[in-house]
């Protein structure tokens, strides 16, 4: 599989690890009273993390011309819309064990740490799948197909995380408490220690994203195999994960129609990902970044349009419960209701 290619110093490598770890310091540091987040500061968060992942590609335009720009650009893009459906899923994990308000923060703190661990991993293996065998660009192209149609066909379904089997495995290997207590993970009681309902939470969160590590992942080496630049294009746009949620979360019922989009732009990676190992060969990088971005400007104004006059969430408050879920040692709720829209993707696969 031809893809671009460029020397990437080991100190560059370095470098960049560093700065992702420095901001998620600074994250850590801006949230550690646990405080409630509302859409204002979400939003100025938000703004923040997009700037430093565009401003990260005019560096490599800089160093590396325009070409490698644009192709991570479109990786960014890509992982940037997808990741929006990371916040319909974690918007009703939330509400379904009434997480409250002031510890969202910190689960999705510690969720994105998880995220880029497992998107580094992915990335690794997947780019050199493709350069050593090339048969499996077909296997993840039909992947990416079929998920994209997954996607469009799904019908509205409760969410269960409760059920998802790692959830199952990991409160049946670890004895864990029903119950929030402040923001620990973990407490000790009668002289063990045992977890708490905020680390199930937590298991849930990582576990589903685990599923969307796979086809962002996969969707992003359809546009380049080149390691650097898919790891960037991950982590830059998993890093404004935290800010997206609370900024997006009240405004998901306005977003009714943009799955549509993100399945257009997952079964258009898939046959981008075929062809590149056909006579066609891989699609122009213009070309895909002009889908990407028509797509994602289609569904999201199609969706705004077609929702006009519906009330949303953004008042100065942390969104994703009823204010507070079950306070701090409240029960999970016997059954879901979530708060922003009851879609279910395929990400949400439910195993009984």
């Amino acid at each position: 599989m031809n893809d671009l290619s460029f020397a990437v110093p080991l100190w560059v490598w370095a470098a960049v690890t560093l700065g992702i770890c420095v901001m998620l310091a600074v994250d850590l540091i801006a949230h550690r009273d646990n405080h409630v987040i509302g859409f204002k500061e979400a939003a100025v968060w938000s703004g923040i993390w997009i700037a430093i992942g565009l401003g990260f590609g005019l560096i490599l335009l800089a160093w590396q011309g325009g070409e490698v720009s644009s192709t991570y650009y479109a990786g960014y893009l890509i992982e940037k819309a997808l990741s929006i459906d990371n916040v319909f899923v974690f918007a009703l994990v939330f509400s379904f064990f009434a997480v409250p308000d002031a510890y969202q923060h910190k689960v999705l703190f510690w969720g994105v740490l998880g995220a880029l661990a497992a998107r580094l991993v992915f990335i690794f293996i997947g780019a050199e799948l493709l350069q050593v065998f090339f048969w499996t660009a077909y296997l993840f192209g039909a992947f990416l197909i079929w998920t994209g149609w997954k996607m469009a066909v799904s019908k509205d379904e409760e969410v269960h995380p409760d059920r998802n089997p790692i959830v199952r495995l990991v409160q049946k290997l670890i004895p864990a408490d029903p119950k929030f207590h402040g923001d620990k993970f973990f407490i000790r009681k009668s002289g063990k220690r045992i977890a708490t309902l905020l680390f199930v939470v937590l298991v849930a969160v990582e576990a589903t994203d685990l599923i969307f590590a796979v086809d962002s992942v996969a969707a992003v080496l359809a546009i380049t195999t080149n390691t650097f630049l898919v790891w960037t294009a991950n982590a830059f746009a998993v890093l404004g994960l935290r800010s997206l949620y609370f900024c997006l979360a009240g405004l998901l019922r306005r977003f009714a129609y943009l799955h549509y989009g993100l399945a257009v732009l997952l079964a258009f990676a898939g046959v981008k990902l075929i062809l590149s190992e056909t006579p066609v060969g891989k699609l122009p990088i213009p070309l895909t970044l002009g889908v990407i971005t028509l797509t994602i400007t289609v569904s999201i104004a199609w969706s705004l349009i077609a929702t006009r006059g519906r009330p949303t969430d953004t008042g100065d408050r942390a969104v994703g419960t009823d204010g507070g879920g079950a306070g701090e040692t409240g029960q999970p709720p016997t059954a879901p209701a979530p708060q922003p829209t009851a879609r279910r993707s395929p990400h949400t696969r439910d195993p009984s």
